[in-house]
Order: C-alpha cells, then structure tokens, then sequence
C-alpha cells in the first residue's frame, strides 16, 4: 500500500479530508495531492464518506453577509488590485471545497469512472487557481485572509445538497459561466495598470474555467439523456427553482460558446426576459 492511499483511502475519502482541512495553503496542497494521487492510478477505488454540511473555514478571513460586504474601489490604486485578486482567491478557495463536496455527496449516483476524473481535473484546477492568486497576493504584499470575504459562495451547494442535476444546473452553468462573462473586464482592467502578473493569473484562470463550464455542460446533459429530460427546458426549471435572482447580462457568448453553453440555456433567464 502506498502512503497515498494510507493517507486517503478512496476517492471520497480524499475529498472528505480536503473539505476537513481548514487552512487555505494546506488546502489546496490536499486537492492538488489528491487529485494526482487520482490521476496516477494510486487511488483507485471511488468509495463511500460522506461530506460534511459545511467545509472547514480558517479564522480569517471574517465573513460577512454578501449585502455588508465594503464596495471595491474602481481605479487602479494597489488596495484594489488586492481587493480584487483577494476576492478570486475566496471565490476559488471555495471552488475547490464545491468540486470536492460534488464527488463526495454523489459518489452512489451511477456515474461512469470519466465523471469523476473529469472533477478531480476541476478540482486540481481550481486548487491550482487559488495557489497562483495567494502568491500574487504575497507578491504584492498582501495575503489571503487580510480582507473581509462573503459568505452567500456556499449558499449554492447547500440549495443543490439533494440533487445532482440541480448541482451543475447551478455551479458550473450559472456561477463559472458567470466568471466567464466578467473576467474579461477584469483582465482589461489589470492591462490598463500595467499588471502583466496579475494578468498572466487571471489568463490561466480564464482558459481552464471555460473547461470547468463545458466539463459541466456535459454530465449535465449526460444526466437529462439518463433521464429522459430535454436540457434546455430542465435547466430553466432547475435554475429558477434553485438560484436567487436572475442572470445578467451582458454574456460573453464566444467563451460560453466554446463551453458549449449554447444561449437557448440562459437567454431565457436574463433580467429584461420573459
């Protein structure tokens, strides 16, 4: 047996002790060795644990409600490229914890062994994601936690908790598509200031998320065909019954496109549609 699989066990076994893991570093060192030990063939076995209701969060950063959350500052000063940056990495230190908590709380649905590689892939991803943005965040002085961060990220998986369609209704086709549609802005933006690092992070971040998205579309469309379920019209119902508020526009069509994240999915919910 190897220390890999003393130390997880199974594949669930592996998420359940990453979503254990409270500080962020150590988090995304967990995923990243998880997920290798995944794809090198030293986990083998998909098992059963089950996820915790929440996943463990450090002291900081203090997590406020998403409506107390203090406006980031338009401009190009260095406390709002750390605002910024700071925010990803909370947005991506829980992506990690979502993808994690996806392959731990529907390992007994069926699914075929590409499902999971292809979450583990996204759960590496996003580990990755976070670790690029702690360092650029040291880089610029700052760090992970020095700032408030909401709390409304968790909402979604705890909305989805019983339903697995509901899941990639909502996460990857609703909130990373929605990544999709602001990053390019966001890398624009870092342009204009001449931050050609935090620029490179958010260009990784960027290409691989348009993958997370098509990764979703796929299983979610996998599933409606297991069910019998036109994709379009289930994704209306689910998104409507599982997601607060409405999609906004405007869409970066070409990367959802990409994802193959075609608009009859979310044009229909946009603010202004009927």
């Amino acid at each position: 047996m190897t220390e890999t699989d003393r130390r997880f066990g199974d594949l669930t076994s592996s998420a359940v002790a990453v979503l254990n893991t409270s500080d962020p570093s150590a988090k995304a060192d967990l995923s990243r060795e998880a997920a290798a030990g995944w794809r090198e063939g030293l986990v083998t076995k998909v098992g059963q644990a089950d996820p915790p209701d929440r996943p463990a969060r450090p002291d900081k950063p203090r997590l406020l409600a998403p409506r107390e959350m203090p406006k980031r500052r338009a401009g190009g000063s260095l406390s709002g490229r750390i605002a910024l940056l700071h925010a990803l990495a909370h947005i991506e230190l829980n992506a990690i914890d979502l993808a994690w908590d996806l392959i731990a709380r529907f390992a007994n649905s069926g699914l075929p062994g590409p499902f999971f590689d292809d979450w583990v892939g996204v759960a590496d991803e996003e580990a990755k994601h976070f670790l690029l943005l702690r360092n650029r965040l040291a880089a610029l002085g700052a760090a992970y936690g020095d700032l408030p961060a909401h709390d409304g990220l968790w909402e979604a998986a705890t909305e989805t908790a019983g339903d697995l369609l509901a899941r990639l209704a909502v996460v990857p086709l609703v909130l990373e598509a929605r990544g999709l549609d602001v990053t390019p802005a966001m890398i624009d933006r870092l342009e204009s200031q001449d931050d050609a690092a935090s620029v490179a992070v958010l260009k990784i971040i960027y290409q691989e998320e348009i993958g997370h998205v098509s990764i979703g579309r796929h299983w979610f469309e996998y599933l409606c065909a297991e069910r019998s379920l036109p994709p379009e019209d289930t994704y209306h119902r689910l998104v409507r019954q599982h997601f607060r508020g409405q999609l906004k526009r405007p869409f970066n069509r070409s990367a959802r496109d990409l994802a193959g994240l075609t608009a009859g999915f979310y044009e229909p919910l946009a603010i202004g549609s009927r």
